[in-house]
């Protein structure tokens, strides 16, 4: 590490990386899309690591399929590409809960990104778990990740130096000996930075600025890193699309490169938030905003992994500033896409004939209480009827649609606040079911530790507490085994609706949800992500790689239009649409 520049092999070294998340592209295309790194100019490629799904429960660890780390870092080396890994256990990312696993709620008294021993003690163990794999991937032990991140953007959240030294001294105990850096906004740089350690920074590109914040943190000298610059932006539900013009990045990227700076893009490539790992924002100013499952991010390659404007204006001005002799490989052409026409979903299973066992408590129980990760919960009770009232949900987290005596009466969203319907009970005993979706946990900010799911207080009809609940829990990891789908459906709830599809040839394409309300799709039994009608998202990207020729099963989980039973796929995505 020079006073200027980095150094590689005791020669001045320029990065130009790009942020990719292996979870979110499929293994199977991890080296294209690192082929595409390469032929727009990148020399480095930066991830996340995410504990979450390493760690989906308590010491089960899971580093294999699509979660294997270290291969992604392995065929980055035989691409030609240096990696820069940021393992820290909070990550932010869109991502669900930032990273954490859902189970750290259950640990009583913890608390996230503190020096609390429970915390501290957990990390330990997933952070050792995670230098196993990837500590003699470092390019002082002859692998190719450059440099490694403890915690991130901390200075947003808090300011307790013993609290940043506790990660540096966990981050060696695991092997990472290497090059530890931190990284946070130009406002937060203070607060964020442990001294010693390499401060970066997040969200500035004028170069006088960059310099001029990095070296006051480290000893009137650099090198000089911005570790997220951001030439697009995340979407999520019910709001436009966001888009960033490439012509206005153009200039910003030629002047950090022409300054000798070395960046990250974030993202280079966004990919898919697949399954139900998207994350929300959250704070005393904003509404809950749950993010998209399109990670597309208006980035440079786009979701399926083919080449934007923005990526051929980026290459220009990187081509300008590659190394005497060196030249770009050419651009990959775009990949081959298909429309597949009405495909009949025409079996079905409602969500009230598929019950699982149920657990009884006199009070609702949170997901967290139930053990459960993500999906539903459906919560039951029986009400007298003969009465009109408001059934009002404290604290609801974060969908739910209400279903009196086995049909749906209305829905809340807590988007916009919702936690009471007014509802007219039929005369009699009363059947009152309530299915609950996790939209996601909170990733950034000061709530991180206020992310229990399900209804996480009461239920109160008529300004009366309910007592005496069944509960049944839809994680949903997999829906082709033991759900029996029948050719009829009866009442108006929740479904899940399955079929197949033949091709005689696999291709990428994207499932058109514009005809379906709401919830989640499932192809060859890989969970594709949520679909909204309220936008801007309305198509499901469908990899190439997850499909097959020959039959194809697609599974729908439905929330709101229940009679809909067929769908088609298009050619090209729609991001950009809102109800």
């Amino acid at each position: 590490m020079g006073d200027s520049v980095f150094l590689l092999d005791g020669k001045p070294f320029q990065m130009i990386s790009g942020e990719m998340h292996y979870p979110r592209v499929p293994r199977e295309a991890w080296r294209a899309r690192m082929k595409m790194a390469k032929a727009m100019g990148l020399n480095t490629i930066g991830t996340y690591v995410f504990w979450n799904l390493h760690e989906p429960q308590k010491g089960k660890f899971d580093f294999s399929g699509n979660n294997d780390v270290a291969e992604f870092v392995k065929i980055a080396k035989e691409e030609g590409l240096w990696v820069i890994l940021r393992p820290s256990p909070y990550v932010c990312a869109e991502w669900e809960f930032g990273g954490y696993p859902y189970w750290l709620q259950n640990e009583k008294g913890l608390v996230v990104r503190s020096k609390e021993e429970k915390y501290l003690k957990e990390y330990e163990t997933y952070i050792k778990e995670v230098g196993k794999q990837l500590a003699p991937l470092q390019v002082n032990h002859g692998g190719n990740i450059l440099m490694v991140q403890i915690e991130n953007e901390y200075g947003s959240y808090g300011n307790d130096k013993e609290y940043l030294a506790i990660n540096q001294r966990l981050f060696k105990e695991a092997g990472f000996d290497g090059l530890l850096y931190t990284c946070d906004p130009a406002s937060a740089i203070a607060n964020g930075h442990l001294p010693g350690l390499l401060p970066a920074i997040n969200g500035t590109d004028d170069p006088a600025k960059v310099k001029k914040m990095i070296s006051e943190n480290h000893g009137g000298k650099g090198p000089f890193y911005i570790a997220e610059w951001y030439p697009a932006w995340f979407d999520w539900w019910g709001t436009a699309h966001h888009t960033v013009s490439a012509e206005s990045y153009t200039v910003r990227l030629d002047n950090v490169l022409s300054a000798g700076i070395s960046i990250n893009m974030y993202m280079f490539h966004g990919g898919t938030t697949r399954g139900f790992m998207n994350g929300a924002n959250y704070d005393d100013n904003h509404p809950y905003e749950p993010q998209v499952s399109s990670y597309d991010y208006d980035a440079p390659l786009d979701e399926a992994g083919n080449a934007t404007h923005k990526f051929m204006l980026f290459r220009q001005v990187i081509a300008k500033h590659l190394p005497a002799g060196q030249t770009l490989p050419p651009v990959p052409a775009a990949k081959p896409t298909i429309a597949i026409n009405d495909i009949k979903l025409n079996r079905s299973a409602g969500i009230l004939d598929i019950l699982p066992k149920p657990v009884l408590n006199k009070t609702p129980l949170t997901f967290e209480d139930l053990n459960q990760n993500y999906g539903f919960v459906l919560y039951h009770t029986v009400l007298t009827g003969g009465k009109t009232g408001i059934l009002k949900l404290n604290e609801l987290r974060d969908y739910a649609v209400i279903m009196i005596n086995g049909e749906e009466a209305g829905v809340l969203d807590r988007r916009h606040n919702q936690d009471s319907i007014e509802l007219v009970l039929p005369s009699g005993k009363v059947k009152l079911d309530i299915l609950v979706e996790n939209l996601g946990r909170i990733n950034f900010g000061p709530y991180l530790l206020k992310n229990k799911k399900g209804i996480t207080e009461n239920v109160k009809f008529d300004g009366k507490e309910i007592y005496n609940w069944k509960m049944y829990g839809f994680p949903f990891s997999q829906v082709n085994s033991g759900i029996i789908y029948k050719a009829k459906l009866s009442g108006n709830t929740p479904v899940l609706r399955k079929g197949t599809f033949r091709l005689s040839k696999v291709a990428d394409t994207y499932l058109d949800m514009r005809k379906w309300g709401k919830g989640v799709v499932w192809v060859n039994g890989h969970n594709l992500g949520r679909y909204w009608s309220v936008g801007p998202q309305q198509t499901l990207y469908m990899p190439a790689e997850w499909l097959k020729k020959g039959n194809n099963d697609i599974v729908v989980f439905e929330l709101l239009k229940s009679q809909v039973n067929s769908l088609s796929s298009r050619k090209t995505a729609i991001l950009s649409e809102l109800q």
